[in-house]
C-alpha cells in the first residue's frame, strides 16, 4: 500500500471550512499520481515513452466524515484487481484513526496517440 500526505487548504473548503466534496477527487488523483511516480513512472514520461495514458473509467466514493481546514490527511492507494487493459485501485482518505473517505477507482490504459484501449504494461 502507498500513502501520500495532504494538508487541507482554504481553496479545498466551502464557506464553512469543510472540505468541498469535489476536493476529495483531487486528493485521490494526487495520491495515484504520486504512487506512479514512486514506482518510477511519471505520467508525462508514460505518455512520451510508452504512448500510454491511464484514464479513469469509473469511480465510487463513500463519504464517512468531513475533513476541515488545516487537517492533515493521509490518502492511500492499493492496487486491486488487474485486467488486460484496466485495473481497480482501492483508496482511502484518513485523518489519524478516522476513516473519512473510501473510494474504488477503475483506470483504463489507452494509447495517447489514438485514445484507443491498449494492454497494461507488465510493470503495472
Amino acid at each position: 500500500m502507498f500513502s501520500f500526505p495532504i494538508r487541507v487548504y482554504w481553496e479545498d473548503t466551502d464557506a464553512g471550512g469543510v472540505v468541498y466534496h469535489a476536493s476529495y477527487v483531487r486528493f485521490l488523483e494526487r495520491a495515484r499520481t504520486e504512487w506512479l511516480r514512486a514506482m518510477g513512472h511519471g505520467q508525462q514520461a508514460l505518455r512520451e515513452r510508452e504512448d500510454l495514458l491511464l484514464v479513469i473509467r469509473d469511480m465510487t466514493i463513500e463519504f464517512h466524515k468531513p475533513a476541515r481546514l488545516d487537517d492533515e490527511l493521509l490518502v492511500s492507494v492499493q492496487l486491486g484487481e488487474r485486467r488486460r487493459a484496466s485495473f481497480i485501485i482501492a483508496q482511502t482518505i484518513t485523518r489519524g484513526d478516522d476513516l473519512l473517505v473510501n473510494a474504488s477507482v477503475r483506470a483504463a490504459a489507452i494509447h495517447a496517440s489514438s485514445f484507443r484501449p491498449r494492454p497494461l504494461p507488465p510493470w503495472l
